[in-house]
């Protein structure tokens, strides 16, 4: 028996894939946004009534958080590495986010355009803690494409 579509809709695993390299083991993404600045046009009307219109702008660039486990994988550090030793402009990379059903399907695509590390931060080191060590990154972009 088929699912209803919104039990599809629920987004049990996602993962990021940045020039062909995925990592899937992402417990968390926020701040997926997409944004238009708006331009405020004010015109005078032939009666001599003022007309505000409000029309789109440019695309706003935005910047995405993700969280994982620590892993063996070392490709956020990379990533950040390049970028910080004067390849700024070669370690810019165009990548997705990608959300899978419980079956590993894919559900949706957000496409991220020009991509850098912005930081990343290790969580609490604590003696005696049980809890699993997570590294965050944030990474902005250019531009922002749902798929």
């Amino acid at each position: 028996m088929a699912l209803p579509d919104s039990d599809g809709s629920v987004g049990h695993s996602f993962g990021l894939e940045l020039d062909g390299v995925t990592i899937k083991q992402i417990d968390e993404v926020s701040g997926l946004t997409f944004e238009q600045e708006m331009i405020e046009l004010k015109e005078n009307t032939p009666d001599g009534d003022v007309v505000v219109r409000r029309l789109p702008g440019r695309p706003k660039a935005g910047e995405v958080t993700l969280t994982r486990g620590l892993t063996a994988d070392h490709g956020f550090e990379k990533w950040i590495k390049e970028f910080r030793s004067g390849q700024a402009r070669a370690s810019r990379k165009n990548g997705a986010i990608i959300v899978y059903d419980f079956e590993g399907t894919p559900i949706t695509t957000y496409s991220i355009i020009n991509a850098w590390p912005k930081r990343l931060t290790i969580g609490t080191l604590k003696a005696g803690d049980t809890s699993i060590l997570t590294e965050t990154l944030v990474v902005a972009y250019e531009a922002l494409d749902v798929e």
